[in-house]
Formats: structure tokens, sequence, C-alpha cells
């Protein structure tokens, strides 16, 4: 399937959200669809109501001596406030919550069967911003996913450019791990992005059920997720919302990544300005950069959200987590990263040396591109010496420390065998090779690590 949640800041996992495009939470996004058609509430016996019956029945959420049951005290009682709709909620066949979940999908829906060229099949999910479903392309007779704009937002022209954006951004593109873009317009009020249907699951899904992806399975992924940036980056892109929703892994096992609401051309200046001083991401995985928003944002930020997703796969949880939007980014500025092979011990070391790379706070401190990525990814599968990562923690001073306290461990110890009178050389001599065991096992790790 394609990535059920096409809203590029909606917070993943249940996260909480970023700024929007109009420099507020999403949170604040208009209205759902629902809410849309009031007159929709006050009609008794109208052609809305025999068609939410239908369903309703169609769905098993009630039956169909249910439904000719309340049409009937219906027409007894003439017009009645809220119509069908309201009185199935009274009697508690159903709940508002359900209804205003079909008026969404039957307003998607009927616009949907107008989109020429194309048979909807069935519905894949649905965001804030945008209803994603499984479609025939009837004159070449595949597949294909369509994304819809909501009806709500057809005269909203920040969100009807964003929505095309993407897809200008998409066709740009010509890499096997990335979504294929194939056709976006409009039918009527309707706006529409015909995109590349992948038959599998989300890296969110995946974690959703593993808890933690192994790390072989982990880097494969990651590494293919990395050559899409390598080709993105090469086109001037960069995509500002790398994250585990955001990739989609195939049924026969290739990476794909999706969703480029938010991809911007380095070079793109006057959007760069536009967007000054404003958090463009998701909370969990929004680089530094992005959080301050900087005008000078370039293929490193991406690198950044790649290690965040990197850093959830085989952790199991985020690299910084909050109550509040805020407080997650802000973590993200300011707090020390808790090194993966602490949360996992299992880890190995190369693989968290590239996380804590990807994850540095300063861009001049991550890899210089996503080839250098790559390079070391391939080295870790291989279990070789990494040729751009480095651990965090300096080895000399750890081995010049140990000498240290093994030199002077001797004495302290002769002092208290002399006051017990014996087996003092023995002590000693134990002490001693173990401390040369220890500063020589130190000083191996360091020269392998170079």
């Amino acid at each position: 399937m394609t990535d059920p949640t096409p809203e590029s800041d909606a917070s993943p996992e249940g996260a909480p959200s970023a700024s929007s495009p109009e420099g507020g939470s999403a949170a604040e996004a208009p209205a759902s669809a629902a809410d849309g058609d009031a007159s929709d509430r006050s009609r008794s016996g109208t052609g809305f109501d025999t068609v939410l019956g239908r369903v309703l029945v169609e769905r098993g959420f009630i039956t169909g001596d249910e439904l000719q049951e309340c049409v009937g005290r219906l027409a007894k009682a003439g017009e009645a406030p809220g119509g069908l709709s309201q009185l199935l909620v009274r009697e508690e066949l159903v709940t508002e919550r359900q209804l205003q979940r079909l008026r969404s999908d039957l307003e998607t829906d009927r616009a949907s069967r107008h989109i020429p060229g194309y048979r909807i099949v069935k519905k894949l999910g649905a965001g804030a911003m945008a209803t994603v479903y499984l479609a025939k392309q009837l004159s070449l007779d595949r597949p294909v996913a369509i994304k819809l704009l909501p009806r709500r937002f057809s005269s909203d022209t920040k969100f009807i450019e964003r929505f095309y954006r993407e897809g200008r951004a998409a066709a740009k593109f010509n890499d096997q791990n990335i979504v294929g873009a194939y056709d976006v317009g409009q039918a009527g009020d309707q706006h529409y992005f015909v995109m590349e249907y992948v038959d599998g699951e989300t890296v969110h899904d995946r974690i959703a059920k593993a808890g933690r992806v192994p790390e072989a399975e982990a880097i494969g992924i990651v590494r293919q997720v990395a050559s899409a940036l390598v080709h993105a980056h090469d086109q001037g892109f960069i995509h500002r919302d790398i994250k585990p929703k955001n990739i989609m892994i195939g049924s026969t096992g290739t990476v794909k990544l999706a969703d480029l609401g938010l991809a911007r051309a380095v070079s793109d200046r006057e959007a760069a300005e536009a967007e000054a001083g404003k958090a463009y991401g998701t909370p969990y995985y929004i680089s530094p950069e992005q959080i301050r928003g900087r005008t000078d944002i370039g293929p490193a930020a991406d690198l950044y959200g790649l290690g965040a997703t990197f850093y959830h796969m085989v952790t199991g949880r985020v690299p910084f987590s909050g109550k509040t939007p805020n407080e997650v980014m802000n973590r993200h500025l300011k707090s020390t990263l808790t090194p993966p092979d602490h949360v996992n011990p299992k880890l190995s070391a190369a693989t968290a040396q590239i996380i804590e790379m990807l994850l540095a706070k300063d861009p001049a401190d991550r890899y210089r591109d996503a080839g250098q990525l790559l390079e070391d990814l391939d080295a870790a599968a291989r279990g070789e010496a990494l040729a751009h990562a480095r651990g965090t923690t300096d080895l000399a001073s750890v081995a010049a420390s140990i000498a240290q306290d093994a030199s002077t461990q001797p004495t302290e110890i002769r002092q208290v065998a002399s006051s017990g009178g014996s087996n003092t050389g023995h002590v000693m001599l134990i002490v001693g090779l173990a401390a040369s065991v220890v500063v020589n096992l130190v000083l191996l790790l360091l020269l392998l690590t170079r």
C-alpha cells in the first residue's frame, strides 16, 4: 500500500506536531470534512440519508430491519431534527464519530468516481490533508495510488500549491528507491495526484509490529533510503521530512522514499527566505537547523532525519521525546543523545557510530553526503572498519586513564597487604597483569577503529 499518512507535518506514532506551513500547529488545521456540510445534519429522507442508510447496512453497522424501523419512525413524525443520522445516534445504533467518518468517505468516494481514466478500487488510508486510494489506471491496466486533496482545501491556495509542489518534485526523480509520480491534475473541484502503488508496509508499521528492527535488516533499509537521497540531492532537492511513515517497504523488499510534500530545491532562495524562522518537519525526526528555521538548510538535514529513523528502528524508541512539540525540538537542540548501543546493547559498535554521526547537532559534523554514508553502511554490513564515522569516546584518553589507575593500584594494595602481613607479592603480580591486559585491549580497540 502507499503511505496512509499523506500529510508531511502530521505527528508520527501520536507524536506532537511541528509547525504547519501556515506557521501554526497542525492541530489548528481547518475542521474535518465531516463538518463541512451542515445541511446533511438537518435532512430527513433525502438522498444523503438514503445513501447513508445503505452504506451503514452494507458495512454491518446496523441491520436492514433497524434501518426500516428508523425510516418508518421518521415518516410518522414528519421532518425530524437531524434526520436519519441523528436518530441513529440517539438510538445508539451508531456513534457521531462513525457518522463523521462515513460522511468523509462518501464525499471523497463521490469525487473520486469522476477522475477520468481511473477506477477507484479501495481506500488505503487518510490523514488531515489527503486521502489515498488504490485505483486502476484504465489505459495501462495497472494499479496506482491516487492521493486526493479534501474538498475543504479546494479553495485554499496554500494547500493546493503544496499539493502540486509534491507532484512536481516527485516528477523530477527517476530512481527505484523513490515513489514514482505519474500524474497530477484537477477534475471539477477535486485535486488529485497519481503515483506508483507500493504493495507493502511502512517502516513505522514494521516498528509497531516488531518493537525493534533487526540490525542487519535496518542497515539494508537505511542503505536504500541513502541511495534515494544520493539521487534526490544530485537533482538539487532536499526531502526535509525523512521519517518511518514516509519510508515504504515493498513486498519484494524494495524500499521507497515517499511523501515529497515538504521537498524543496536547495537553490530556491525565495522559498527559503519565505520560510525563515519557521520549523518545517516532524518533531521526532527534525534536524536542529530546521528547528531554527535556517535559510541554508541542505542535504545534511535529510541525513539527520534518516539517523533519527535509524535510531528508532534499532532501539525501538525515538532519539528525543517530550510532552509537547517544543519540548521534543528543544531536546534535539540541547540534550545529549543516549548512544543507541546503550539502549540496545546487542547493537554493533559500527552501527552505533554511524547513527551518532548522523545525529550530530552541527551539520558540519555529520557525513559530507549520502555517498559517504553508503560507504560506512557497506563496511558495517561486512564487519569492516568504517571509513568516516568515529566513536564519540576518546579511547586514547581512556587507555591513559586506565594505565594511570593501574600504576597506583599496586601501591595501595601493597599498603593493605603489608598490614595483613601475607601474599603481598602475589597480589601485586595479579593486579599488574590485569591492568596490562586491560590497557592492551583498549589500545587494540583503538587501532581497529582507526
